[in-house]
C-alpha cells in the first residue's frame, strides 16, 4: 500500500483510469511531498505513462481524484500545468535556438519572465557550460537537453517535476550527473515523480520506489541507511515487472 506523505504535493487517491472501454490502473494510490523523490518501476504496459498522464490532465479519472499541487488537472489544466515541468523521454526543443533561447521563449509561452540573469543562474545550476548558453540546441547530447530542461524547470521553480524515462541512452557519467540534478531539485523542495525501467538508477536517488504491475501498485520501498536500497533483492522479486 501507497504511504500518504503530509501535504502531498501530486497526489492520486483510488484512481481507476483508462482509454475508452480499456481500464490501466486500478485503484492507484500515489502521494509525493514536497521535496521527495519517487521512482515508479513497472514493464511496459503497466501504466506507468498513464499514470503521468493523470497529473498532466490528459486521461481524466474513472473514479478517484488527482491534484497538483490541490489542483485538478482535468478540471482546471492551466492551472495544474502552470504547478509542474515535465521532461519526455527525448527532451523537445526548438533546434533553430540556443539554450538561452529556448528557456526564455518557453518561459515566455507559459507566461513568465524572461530575466537574462535568472536564466543564466538556472542554466549553469542545471550544470549546463556557460560556453554552451548561446549555442544552437540542434547538436546537443541527449544529457545536454536535460541540462537546458531541467534550467527551464529551476527557472519556472514549479513545486513538482514529472520526468519519463530519464536516464535512458544515458551513459553512466551523464547518469550520474543527472542524478546530482535531481537531488539539486529535491533540496529545493520539488516533488519528483519518474517512471523508469532503470533500477539501478532509481535507487541511486531515489526516496522511495514503487512498483506497478497491470496497473497496480504492488509494493513500495523506502530508502534506510547508507546502503539505502537492498537492490539485489528487489530485483530478485521485481526484476520481471520493471525489465
Amino acid at each position: 500500500m501507497s504511504k500518504r506523505s503530509p501535504s502531498p504535493v501530486l497526489s492520486a487517491s483510488a484512481v481507476v483510469a483508462g482509454y475508452r472501454d480499456k481500464t490501466i490502473l486500478h485503484g492507484l494510490d500515489l502521494h509525493i511531498g514536497a521535496g521527495e523523490i519517487y521512482a515508479l518501476l513497472g514493464a511496459n504496459g503497466a501504466g506507468k505513462t498513464t499514470t503521468l498522464s493523470l497529473f498532466l490532465g490528459f486521461v481524466a479519472p474513472d473514479e478517484g481524484q488527482v491534484r497538483v499541487a490541490g489542483v485538478d488537472p482535468v478540471g482546471q489544466p492551466a492551472e495544474a500545468r502552470r504547478r509542474l515541468a515535465y521532461i519526455p523521454e527525448n527532451v523537445a526543443l526548438y533546434e533553430h535556438l540556443s539554450a538561452r533561447e529556448n528557456v526564455a521563449y518557453l518561459l515566455h509561452l507559459a507566461g513568465e519572465a524572461e530575466d537574462r540573469e535568472a536564466i543564466d543562474r538556472a542554466l549553469a545550476a542545471a550544470g549546463l557550460a556557460e560556453s554552451a548558453f548561446d549555442r544552437r540546441v540542434a547538436g546537443f547530447s541527449k544529457g545536454m537537453r536535460q541540462k537546458v530542461a531541467i534550467g527551464l524547470a529551476l527557472a519556472r521553480n514549479v513545486p513538482a517535476l514529472l520526468l519519463d524515462e530519464p536516464t535512458s541512452g544515458l551513459d553512466p557519467q551523464a547518469t550520474a550527473e543527472f542524478n546530482r540534478l535531481l537531488g539539486v531539485l529535491r533540496g529545493q523542495g520539488v516533488a519528483i515523480l519518474m517512471v523508469t525501467h532503470d533500477l539501478l538508477s532509481a535507487a541511486d536517488v531515489a526516496d522511495r520506489i514503487g512498483f506497478l504491475d497491470a496497473g497496480r501498485l504492488l509494493e513500495e520501498v523506502a530508502a534506510e541507511g547508507s546502503e539505502r536500497f537492498d537492490v539485489r533483492a528487489l530485483h530478485h522479486r521485481y526484476g520481471g515487472q520493471a525489465a
